[in-house]
């Protein structure tokens, strides 16, 4: 714990080359924002910021804002640390999810009324697609932010607005995509980047598209895809083709459909599917047990039929979630059980971002900012999880600790108790009086 502040240091050092522009060294205020977001607890802002690590706001706001360093780049830089990481070559699951921030108006980039998860109603929101990294098979687990876009709604796009994209900065090229195609778009990269993964988890707005689902197959990308419990499958392979036209009126069937085949919800699988208990794996309260089902099925998309895993998961709380799944056909009931259950840690990466990085509290308005927000943001998720991670690797659980507390795992430390252990060897500024007061006068004035 002594040392976290030289291991925050050297953290900088192994990145600071991401934050050189051709003309100035911009990496000292990198370093200061990083630290900010570990440390401080509320007012994550650029004022913020500037004023619990001592430097000036706006030169804080010009690097962020208009300073050219590439955001991607540091993201490249995380994935590549994490693919030279001893013990990440196995075990490894991508997890697609999108976070929504509320925004009181549509000054910021990508900001429109869309649909909130958070607020669970259509609000003006700003929306990003994220990329989380889970590794659950190395002691205490691992999961971190590792990549994400900003969707920007579709009338962003509009020629009537072009003043307010050059305005706020977005690239020329860019052209609107969905959601789904941002997912895509996120694995795509990671796996051009080499990441090692196993599989890909996405929840029911992405698990549903039978495009995004096809896209891996033929990529050979595995997934566990969330849908809804309205979804309509097949228990036998269906009859496609074009149907015959029934009169002399209107237009010549041209679409393939299904011509002989009974659809069921996957919901009404679950009377008729044998159940298994299966231990998902242990936690410091005791083992995670649920009971899972899976049946193999077919699904039918742009007139093709494909055949997948049903996997559902009847939780103690009598929820079902249900999930589809590319594994090979000899896959077993427990890997599966598995692979279902990952999903859960991107709402862990989320929540850790938010609460912990102040992801939400960005004030900016342009799309670098946003864009080296989410970069600085990553560095700050990579940086605790490595942490972690080295300490697990290097301190394992103390056998008479378990034996004492008659349990299987000790708890592990969260985001927040770490970030209290970071605050307690790297202090915040604490101001004068006079300080303070010269702080009042210059946000009165």
């Amino acid at each position: 714990m002594e040392n976290l502040g030289e291991r925050l240091q050297g953290f900088w050092e192994r990145f600071r080359g991401c934050f050189k522009t051709r003309t100035r060294d911009g990496s000292g205020y990198a370093y200061r924002y990083l630290s900010g977001q570990l440390r401080m607890k509320t007012g994550r802002h650029f004022a913020g910021i500037g004023r619990e690590t001592g430097v000036s706001e706006q030169n804080l706001q010009h690097f962020m804002t208009c300073s050219p360093w590439s955001g991607a780049a540091v993201c490249r830089a995380v994935q590549e640390e994490l693919k030279g990481t001893v013990g990440l070559a196995h075990g490894g699951v991508l997890v697609v999810d999108e976070s929504a921030d509320e925004k009181a108006g549509e000054g910021s980039v990508g900001a429109g009324r869309q649909y909130n998860g958070r607020l669970g109603k259509v609000e003006m929101s700003q929306v990003a697609v994220l990329l989380s990294y889970v590794n659950l098979t190395v002691p205490q687990g691992l999961w971190s932010w590792i990549d994400g876009e900003l969707f920007l709604p579709k009338a962003w796009f509009e020629a009537d607005q072009a003043a307010r994209r050059q305005r706020l900065g977005l690239p020329k090229d860019l052209t609107f995509a969905t959601k789904v195609e941002l997912a895509w778009k996120l694995s795509q990269r990671a796996r051009d980047q080499e990441i090692p993964f196993e599989m890909v988890a996405m929840d029911c707005l992405y698990g549903r598209s039978g495009w995004l689902r096809a896209q891996m197959r033929q990529s050979g990308v595995r997934y566990m895809a969330e849908v809804p419990a309205t979804m309509t499958v097949y228990l036998s392979p269906p009859e496609l083709g074009i149907p015959p036209r029934r009169s002399n009126r209107g237009r010549i069937p041209a679409r393939v459909k299904v011509l002989v085949g009974e659809a069921v919800t996957v919901a009404s699988l679950g009377q008729s599917v044998p159940w298994q208990e299966v231990r998902v794996r242990p936690t410091d309260r005791g083992e995670l047990r649920d009971h899972f089902a899976a049946v193999r099925v077919w699904t039918v998309h742009a007139g093709q039929a494909a055949e997948e895993w049903l996997v559902l998961r009847r939780e103690a709380t009598g929820h079902t979630p249900y999930a589809l799944s590319h594994a090979p056909v000899t896959t077993d009931l427990t890997p599966l059980a598995w692979w279902k259950c990952q999903r859960y840690f991107i709402e862990r990466s989320n929540q850790d971002a938010k609460s912990e990085f102040g992801w939400d509290e960005l004030q900016a308005q342009k799309y670098r900012a946003w864009e080296h927000h989410l970069a600085l943001t990553v560095l700050a998720s990579w940086f605790v999880a490595q942490t972690k991670y080295e300490w697990a690797q290097s301190y394992p659980r103390d056998p008479e600790l378990l034996a004492q507390w008659k349990t299987d795992v000790l708890p592990t430390l969260s985001v927040a108790n770490f970030r209290e252990l970071l605050r307690a060897v790297m202090p915040l500024k604490r101001l004068s009086v006079t300080e303070a007061t010269d702080l009042v006068i210059e946000h009165l004035t």
